[in-house]
């Protein structure tokens, strides 16, 4: 497939997607949606290791594109909530750790998708918020269930109630972003996060992602013995022997992902 709305460059094993829409500030439409769920249901192979998600300019993605969903029925807009809550739920389960490095502006739809990512790193230029009921319709794209989940309910229903907007530093403060960067600095600190997680043994860290993403939904009996059944698998890979053998020699682990 030819990617008309965002890049994917590839460095060793890790994966820089950038979204191009800058003249609309990178708002989500069909067209970016079906070419989000292509790059990581298709195009990305199983030795990736760790994915960077980024904006064009001063935009990360500052929501859902108004202009398709002026003329939208109830139908048709059930079935666009639901084909980007589907492809966001990809990106959440795909088995390498994502980061979002929120550049700029990360409102509505741009706010979920920063969600369903694993970590959350922010210039000190980005702004998040849910702005939905300003136009009258609600967060579509599982804003109201990870926004709860990751800041509390408390804070999810101040800024889902009132759309107010919030600065990368209040961001942080709530838990909404793990880090806050000088805008020059964010890519670099990025990728640096992203250098570190693909140095790690791969199996390990994807089930380690297996076990946060499945067991929150779980109560803590069941989520406890899902992780004692995960930390037998990774008991069954090479890369725990060549882990523990490293540890032993006192060298440096080479993981191979298998």
């Amino acid at each position: 497939m030819e990617y008309q709305n965002l890049t994917c460059e590839i460095q060793e094993n890790i994966a820089i997607i950038t979204l191009q829409r800058p003249k609309a500030l990178n708002a989500l439409n069909q067209a970016i949606l079906t070419e989000l769920n292509h790059v990581f249901s298709e195009h990305l192979s199983r030795e990736i290791r760790c994915v960077v998600l980024t904006g064009s300019e001063k935009a990360f993605v500052a929501g859902a594109d108004i202009k398709e969903m002026d003329s939208m029925t109830p139908i048709q807009s059930r079935y666009f909530a639901r084909s980007g809550q589907l492809i966001f739920q990809t990106i959440e389960n795909f088995h390498a750790p994502v980061i979002a490095a929120v550049n700029g502006y990360a409102l509505g739809g741009g706010c979920e998708l920063a969600l369903a990512c694993d970590i959350r790193l922010a210039s000190q230029k980005a702004k998040f918020g849910q702005p939905e009921v300003n136009l009258g319709i609600i967060p579509g794209f599982g804003g109201t269930q990870r926004l709860t989940r990751t800041v509390g309910p408390g804070k999810a229903r101040e800024l889902i109630y009132t759309g107010n907007t919030i600065n990368a530093e209040e961001a942080h403060r709530i838990g909404l972003a793990n880090a806050v960067h000088a805008p020059e600095e964010l890519m670099p600190e990025t990728m640096k996060m992203a250098e570190t997680i693909a140095a790690k043994a791969p199996l390990a860290v994807s089930l380690c992602k297996k076990a946060i993403n499945m067991g929150t939904n779980m109560d803590i009996s069941r989520a406890i013995e899902f992780e004692a059944d995960l930390f037998a698998e990774s008991f069954a890979t090479n890369d725990r022997k060549e882990g523990i053998e490293a540890f032993v020699q006192k060298r440096k682990a080479n993981f191979v992902g298998k």
